[in-house]
């Protein structure tokens, strides 16, 4: 089958490698504005031009993120398959209008969230979902990086191209694994947006959010950060006989760090688990990407349902975007009226 991958930066190559590394199909043409100089494959005039290919079974989007919901409804009118790079769209109702589309077009969709493909991961959801531990009491994420004054000057610092900051740029990765790893949704949240750094309209620099489950109990709560100014993953899972605690993140960067599990089971009396209990294992590989479009490429030739990254996850994360969103903006005014009236009383 032929490929077409629209927008040829740092995602798009890494998608072209890990397309021409699994061999089932071959890239036909790309598309970018800014074209790396060392292209070896045919560059087309436009992104539509790709799309509306007849002899292109399969389009990647590797976009600016307002791009990805009118070019993803087009490419499956157009009855190709897609593959499109987080985030989905700028909110889940904006999903829930793909999702009309995708299931007229009888094609492949399928979001890259490859955090879930990471070998430490697979690990805890393996021990999740074995329930040697019992169940999930509380979970605690932080994501963060820096970002410099360079940042200010590109699509992803204007409201309009990238629909948000940082909690759209890379903490979907870690809602998506929170979301992942309860199997459940979250219907309570509580959460403080803020752009004190940056101070650019529209984008947050910061996210700190709780979220529960009330049918469930499970608690969980995100940091994502763009002034962590030394890069930062981690994720702790609490169960009623156990815990696990990644640190790090394999990347090609390297910035987070080593992918570090630890995993321990915890006993009833003091001192509970020590540092001798625990088990850690460290993950050298990045096999996500990989992995990724082994998935992808298996629904596409044997229609086997997307299991990672469907359109059902895709709005499930971006609801639960919505409610972060949404609650900090029903918050402010509150606040702002609470404070107003505390000055009143002391004046």
């Amino acid at each position: 089958m032929n490929v077409g991958i629209c927008g040829f930066g740092k995602m798009g190559q890494i998608r072209a490698d890990a397309i021409e590394t699994h061999g089932f199909a071959q890239i036909k043409s790309v598309f970018d504005v800014n074209i790396p100089d060392d292209c070896k494959y045919p560059v087309a005039n436009s992104i539509d031009e790709i799309i509306e290919d007849p002899d292109i079974d399969i389009v990647f989007l590797c976009l600016p993120n307002y791009f990805n919901k009118p070019k993803t409804i087009m490419a499956l009118k157009a009855g190709k398959h897609v593959f499109c790079e987080k985030p989905p769209a700028f909110s889940a109702q904006d999903v829930r209008d793909i999702q009309e589309v995708e299931r007229a077009s009888g094609k492949v969709l399928m979001y890259g969230f490859n955090h879930r493909q990471h070998g430490a991961i697979d690990k805890m959801k393996s021990i999740v979902d074995s329930r040697k531990f019992g169940s999930i009491l509380w979970m605690r994420s932080r994501y963060g990086k820096s970002v410099d004054g360079d940042y200010l000057n590109t699509w992803r610092a204007k409201k309009e191209l990238a629909g948000g900051g940082i909690l759209l740029d890379q903490g979907i990765h870690m809602l998506d694994l929170l979301l992942y790893l309860t199997g459940k949704p979250f219907d309570e949240v509580h959460a403080m947006v803020s752009n004190m750094y940056w101070k650019t309209p529209g984008i947050e620099d910061n996210v700190f959010a709780i979220m529960r489950n009330t049918q469930t109990g499970v608690t969980a709560s995100v940091h994502s950060t763009m002034t962590q100014w030394r890069h930062l993953f981690s994720l702790e899972v609490f169960m009623e006989r156990g815990y696990m605690v990644l640190n790090g993140l394999k990347t090609s960067s390297g910035t987070y760090g080593d992918e570090i599990l630890t995993i321990a089971q915890n006993r009833t009396t003091a001192p509970a688990a020590t540092w001798e209990d625990e088990e850690r294992l460290t993950f050298h590989i990045d096999q996500s990407w990989a992995r990724e479009i082994e998935l992808f490429f298996d629904s596409v030739q044997n229609g086997a349902p997307v299991k990672f990254g469907s359109s059902d996850q895709a709005l499930e994360v971006m609801s639960l975007i919505d409610m972060i969103y949404e609650h900090d903006l029903h918050q402010a005014p509150n606040l702002a009226d609470q404070l107003n009236m505390t000055v009143k009383e002391l004046t």
